[in-house]
């Protein structure tokens, strides 16, 4: 009797974790479809209105690799959280389900690649305001005039480069909440095994 009592206990802890990838991996899958998405369209609605991504100001290159590496890893995540689904499915089936390692090597793979993710949003932020920074200390300290009609030589503040930040801090908050529920599921992942294990 008590030995069915443990394994429905350790039977209800799996089942359990195996709704908790479901559920996480659809909340992370369409947080970072909707936070990404607005980066997409606020770049796009930029383009069409000002007929210039780039800005008036030049910029770094390494500014330029560190935002494609930024974007495909928010990519691998949302894939990545799609494919919770189908590991909770593993999960839920004895006969395939996966061993401790693996779910949690699998979880280790997404937050590593969101935790990327963040430290390229913020080396590229830091770099812009960075930027900015110095080329308000640069002007004149009574301020900037935000109507400029001739082009005096040099450039300027516009508001590409307050989209693209936008666009930045936007894509950090996607990868911000793929590694807080990264790591819901790796400690829910090496609860549930424990219990599986005693």
């Amino acid at each position: 009797m008590l030995k069915e009592i443990i394994e429905s206990l350790h039977t209800w802890k799996i089942d359990g974790l195996a709704s908790a990838f479901r559920r996480v991996g659809r909340i992370g899958f369409w947080a970072q479809v909707v936070l990404g998405s607005f980066p997409v369209i606020l770049m796009l609605y930029v383009f069409t209105f000002s007929g210039n991504v780039s800005g008036t100001r030049a910029g770094l290159p390494i500014v330029e690799y560190l935002t494609v590496a930024n974007l495909l890893l928010l990519f691998f995540t949302t894939a990545w959280f799609y494919r919770y689904g189908s590991l909770s499915r593993k999960i839920a089936d004895p006969a395939t389900r996966p061993t401790e390692t693996a779910v949690a090597g699998a979880v280790w793979t997404g937050l590593v690649a969101s935790s990327l993710g963040i430290i390229f949003s913020i080396a590229v932020m830091m770099i812009d305001v960075g930027q900015l920074l110095f080329y308000f200390l640069a002007a004149p300290q009574g301020g900037i005039p935000t109507l400029q009609t001739t082009s005096v030589g040099g450039s300027w503040v516009s508001a590409v480069d307050l989209a693209s930040l936008m666009a930045l801090v936007m894509t950090l908050a996607a990868e911000v909440v793929a590694t807080v529920l990264g790591l819901w599921l790796l400690f829910r992942t090496t609860q549930s095994y424990d219990a599986l294990a005693k």
